[in-house]
């Protein structure tokens, strides 16, 4: 039997600072945020494939939209997550 690969993505994860960001949210609102951060998530996980061991410059705040949503968010690759800090619903 071969042994599988690790997948990178499992060690990453999102949250939010502070924590009871999402607490005033819709549920569809909420639900909103938590698909875009895991989408942003993968896809870090997938640039930074260094993860905790990488040694460069980190990219700073970034905002990512998506329809009526906007999040505002920094990548934290050392310690393989990403930082929800704002969240903007336009309804």
């Amino acid at each position: 039997m071969r042994p599988t690969a690790r997948s990178p993505v499992a060690d990453w994860r999102w949250s939010c600072d502070p924590d009871g960001l999402l607490d005033d949210l819709s549920t569809g609102v909420r639900a909103e945020v938590e698909h875009l951060a895991s989408e942003i998530t993968v896809r870090d996980s997938m640039v930074y494939l260094d993860g905790a061991a990488y040694t460069g410059t980190g990219p700073g705040l970034r905002t990512e939209s998506r329809g009526r949503l906007m999040l505002t968010y920094l990548t934290d690759i050392r310690g393989e997550q990403i930082v929800i800090v704002q969240v903007t619903c336009f309804d």
